[in-house]
């Protein structure tokens, strides 16, 4: 019985995780197609470039999003991983054993 507890909870995290990642993944999205059109209307009423950043920046955000990742930072998902996986042993839904395979599997 611990271990089918065990496994609904493990199950419940990768859900989780996987709903959290692509809401990023959605947010970041919606933010460069906002900026792209902001960029585009700019151009097509003559405005400059740099004109466009700073209203941008300007613009109050109705939620807080984090700053982008760069395309390449795989090292950073890698970070964030671990820290999950951290948390996760931390909480007691994850064992030692467990921890370590997990994060041989992140770390390659």
């Amino acid at each position: 019985m611990p271990r089918l507890i065990r496994r609904v909870a493990r199950t419940a995290v990768i859900a989780g995780t996987a709903t959290a990642v692509s809401n990023r993944v959605s947010r970041r999205q919606s933010g460069r197609w906002a900026e792209q059109e902001q960029q585009q209307q700019a151009q097509a009423q003559g405005q400059p470039q740099g004109q466009v950043q700073q209203s941008t920046a300007a613009a109050p955000s109705s939620e807080a999003v984090p700053p982008p990742m760069p395309p390449d930072d795989d090292m950073g998902r890698k970070i964030d991983k671990l820290k999950e996986l951290g948390e996760l042993k931390a909480q007691g839904i994850l064992t030692e054993q467990e921890f370590a395979v997990e994060k041989q599997k992140i770390l390659g």
